[in-house]
């Protein structure tokens, strides 16, 4: 007979032998078996055949009368032992995904069984002008009968247990098992362990390590382990290629790479929030923005440089309007309140602020307590509720460290960039990052030497302008996405549902605004500024610490307060006494003055707390007259549209005012009266 070749298992079936045994022999024997290999249809390692005509002559009968055997007649324990492919697979799906190739296997597995059912002569002969009838070689044919066979031989088996007919056995039999993805017979579980610790490793993957460097890894750890065979660099790619499309790999893989931060802003899913519950201003979210751009400023000394402006701004999260917009070159705890100040006498007093973790957010001046406590916990006295408080704002929420994404004004930042900064000639794109790419190089030394940048103020106009005629009446897509009834952030802040309160009196605002520190009072009065303050009050807050305010604008006067927040005095710069004929003749009188109204005062208050409890209530027992007009009664007071803050800081100014206010009422009373009463001596005399 013509060569024909069959596996090892399949020819150790015909010795009667195991398949160890039949490889034993092969090995011992290699000149007396004719052998070649063919690729397996699932990859690795390449199949071994041997020839019929080396086995056997037992073996050769064996083979002989297997393949004159009907195949619904062949015995059934030679040829069903390992369960092939097909008995489990969907027909239905199978022919959905590989429809061609299923109807030409019927055909050809009709002409195989045309070729198993020949009974005539020279088969020999017919095998060969039959396998080339098909167009393939004879080995080929006695292959494809062999499928065949084996197929009939399972179909008779399942028929006989269920009545049901599987003659579409011998069609699947010739067709290529579907390729089953992960499978990689030619790794080892143990090195396919490897494989992914040496991919996921945390700095393998921070340092971006390549398949290369993965592969001289791998073969320094089979070395060690005394692998004799391991897979090649292609077939480890494949298999990284694999398991970096297999769910979650790539998100696993970046996390090692770039550590929880990263991965929480790249990667984790993002929570969509609803902000159709919310009223016109009973959110807004704070941040700061720098511009990817240049602009001319003039600094205090006069020099002239160029700077990336800084956008400080609030967003309402129900209208997605800006408000509160101010721009400067570096932002800080002053200009965040001067920014929150604009939103209250522009739009309104917000209920609640998502701000920014950042310290100039956080400070203990604008909440009332410590950075490291992230709760911010209005239950305190007005003396230490911060700026936010102060102004009427109900609560204070801190996004978490990194969180960006929760914070909707930073998506707005993007939207800046692209339909805003990218218009100006000396945008020069992010300065920060990775992206590289999109930074833009630009001769902003000569633009500014040229005199082509845009000032401050010019820039500041520009803003303005596509801020309320492009952003706030364009249609926004997070509103029409939640379906709001008004889509462009000035008709949503207009007209949506709105949270309201009274904003407080603009002097309490500018009060807020000024400086604030601590001092400690000397015998002359407050050092601050390398200038002496001093108010005749101070006399007797001598080596105490007091808390002062003063005007950015103007330091000529400083505003003191007691620990308790009550006001002691508005200190001014004191004249420096000088000696002899230097000395200020009215400073020296002003200053004997104060000394004897000190001394006065001293006197009193000694008097004071030196009379006994009996004379103390005599003299503030009330009057026993009846019909006497009730000095306490006045007018009903007038309804305000401001809200009165309880400082005491504010209260004490108040108070301040009203006392100036009456003492020179007073003044003018007393006036009026002597005017009159020397008018009448004098007509007496007349």
């Amino acid at each position: 007979m013509s060569d024909i070749f069959i596996t090892l298992k399949e020819a150790a079936v015909f010795e009667g032998i195991t398949y160890q045994g039949m490889t034993s022999r092969v090995a011992r024997n290699p000149q007396q078996y004719k052998t070649q290999t063919q690729a397996r249809e699932g990859g690795g390692k390449d199949q071994v055949l041997i020839s019929v005509s080396s086995l056997s002559a037992k073996a050769r009968k064996a083979y002989r009368a297997a393949q004159k055997v009907d195949g619904r007649d062949v015995i059934i324990d030679q040829r069903a032992k390992a369960t092939p492919w097909y008995v489990e697979a969907d027909l239905n799906q199978y022919i959905e995904g590989n429809k061609k190739r299923f109807y030409e296997a019927v055909e050809l597995a009709a002409r195989v069984q045309d070729f198993i059912d020949y009974t005539g002569p020279d088969r020999t002969g017919y095998a060969e002008r039959h396998a080339l009838g098909l167009g393939i070689s004879p080995q080929t044919l006695y292959r494809y009968m062999q499928n065949v066979l084996e197929a009939n031989a399972w179909a008779l088996k399942l028929e006989k247990e269920d009545g049901q007919s599987r003659e579409y056995f011998r069609a699947l039999a010739l067709c290529r098992k579907p390729k089953e993805s992960g499978t990689f017979p030619s790794l080892a579980p143990e090195q396919k362990a490897l494989i992914e610790n040496i991919w996921f490793d945390k700095r393998f993957a921070a340092n971006l390590g390549t398949m290369e460097m993965l592969y001289e890894r791998f073969e320094e750890e089979a070395e060690r382990r005394g692998w004799e065979e391991y897979p090649s660099l292609k077939t480890v790619s494949r298999y990284i290629k694999y398991i970096m499309d297999s769910r979650g790999a790539e998100s696993a893989r970046y996390l090692a790479a770039n550590g929880t931060r990263e991965w929480r802003n790249k990667m984790m899913l993002k929570g969509k929030r609803d902000a159709t519950t919310l009223e016109v201003m009973e959110l807004l979210v704070g941040d700061e923005h720098t511009f990817d751009l240049w602009v001319q400023y003039t600094a205090p000394n006069g020099k002239v440089k160029a700077v990336r402006p800084v956008l400080v701004a609030w967003m309402d999260m129900r209208s997605r309007d800006i408000l509160g917009d101010v721009i400067c070159v570096k932002a800080n705890g002053d200009t965040l309140k001067e920014s929150l100040v604009k939103v209250i006498y522009t739009a309104g007093v917000p209920k609640r602020l998502l701000i920014d973790n950042g310290k100039d957010y956080t400070k203990e001046e604008l909440t009332g307590q410590s950075r490291k406590k992230r709760n911010i916990e209005f239950d305190f006295d007005a003396e230490t509720v911060g700026f936010y408080q102060s102004i009427g704002i109900q609560g204070v929420d801190r996004a978490l460290p990194y969180q960006a994404w929760v914070k909707a004004v930073e998506r707005f930042f993007g939207t800046v960039c692209q339909r805003f900064s990218k218009w100006f000639d000396s945008y020069t794109g992010t300065l920060t990052g990775s992206k590289t790419y999109a930074k833009r190089k630009k001769d902003i030394d000569g633009m500014l030497e040229r005199g082509e940048l845009m000032t401050m103020e010019e820039f500041y106009e520009a803003w303005e302008k596509w801020k309320n005629e492009k952003y706030r009446t364009r249609k926004h897509r997070g509103l029409s996405d939640a379906g709001e009834k008004w889509v462009t952030p000035g008709e949503m802040f207009e007209h949506g549902p709105r949270y309201m309160k009274a904003a407080p009196p603009r002097e309490y605002a500018a009060m807020l605004l000024m400086k604030a520190d601590t001092a400690r009072v000397y015998n002359q009065g407050i050092h601050k500024f390398g200038t002496l303050y001093t108010d005749y009050e101070l006399a007797f807050w001598k080596d105490k610490t007091v808390r002062i305010k003063w005007d950015i604008d103007d330091v000529s006067k400083l505003y003191v307060y007691a620990p308790d927040g009550h006001k002691i005095c508005e200190a001014v710069s004191a004249e420096v006494l000088g000696f002899g004929e230097k000395c200020s003749q009215a400073a020296l009188e002003k200053l004997m003055r104060d000394q004897k109204r000190q001394y006065r005062d001293s006197v009193e208050a000694l008097e004071d707390f030196t009379t006994p409890y009996e004379e103390r209530l005599e003299q503030g027992r009330p009057s026993d007259a009846v019909g006497k007009l009730d000095l306490m009664i006045g007018h009903a007071p007038r309804e305000r549209v401001i809200a009165l803050p309880q400082d005491k800081e504010f209260r004490a100014e108040t108070a301040d005012r009203r006392k100036k206010k009456r003492s020179s009422a007073g003044d003018e009373f007393l006036g009026a009266k002597a005017d009159s009463a020397l008018s009448r001596i004098r007509a007496v005399n007349e």
